[in-house]
């Protein structure tokens, strides 16, 4: 059901919206990483999200941001910040920079590289993010299915798209013991899956069943 009070009308406090969106739909659906949900409270979504949509900013859904593209559900994006288990001095990929938003999240908890496809979104997501005090964060253009092996190792990596496998590139960019988060699956149905990598080889473990749109490149579903 639809709040009443929408963040995007000119009489509503986005941070009183912001409040209701960490206690309501994350908290209450087991969020329990502090770190995650302070990150989560500070964060302008409403930036993030198509000036038309942003009645919608903090409500329980991802929202198209064109190019093909969505912004990720909140409960979605705290869950792939809070399987990383960050403590604040790790160095992390941002996978499928999109609107800029989860790497907005990811900053306020870590050291954050982020990358995408499209030049479009590589140019609103540095604007957004600069406009949201999130100027530190380094936006990359290229294949996110790659990595980002110049910047790498990385001690997290977050994947913002639907991969049918886990990317060898991501893993192998990876610190011993560091983790990467994909929504794992075919095109129309995944499960968010964490994959820890260990001297034995990666130890994965299921969380929960998602939907995001194909991770496009060498080592996702292929295509431009």
């Amino acid at each position: 059901m639809t709040d009443p009070a929408r963040a995007g009308s000119p009489e509503v406090d986005p941070v009183a919206a912001r409040e209701r969106m960490v206690e309501r739909q994350l908290r209450r659906r087991g969020i329990a990483d502090e770190r995650v949900l302070a990150a989560m409270e500070r964060v302008p979504r409403h930036l993030f999200v198509p000036e038309d949509l942003r009645h919608l900013a903090y409500e329980d859904g991802a929202l198209p941001i064109g190019h093909g593209q969505t912004i990720s559900q909140p409960y979605i994006v705290a869950t792939i910040c809070s399987l990383l288990g960050l403590k604040g001095d790790e160095r992390v990929l941002d996978v499928g920079t999109g609107s800029g938003y989860q790497a907005a999240v990811l900053a306020e908890l870590a050291e954050v590289v982020t990358i995408e496809r499209v030049p479009e979104l590589v140019e609103r997501a540095r604007e957004t993010l600069a406009l949201a005090g999130y100027e530190r964060v380094e936006v990359l253009e290229g294949d996110g299915s790659l990595g980002a092996p110049g910047r790498a190792p990385f001690a997290g990596i977050a994947v913002a798209a639907a991969a049918p496998a886990t990317p060898p590139a991501l893993y192998e960019q990876l610190v011993d013991g560091g983790r990467l988060v994909l929504p794992r699956g075919g095109r129309w149905g995944q499960e968010l899956v964490l994959v820890e990598r260990t001297a034995s080889g990666p130890v994965e473990r299921v969380s929960v069943p998602c939907r995001f749109v194909p991770l496009v490149g060498a080592e996702g579903f292929g295509g431009n």
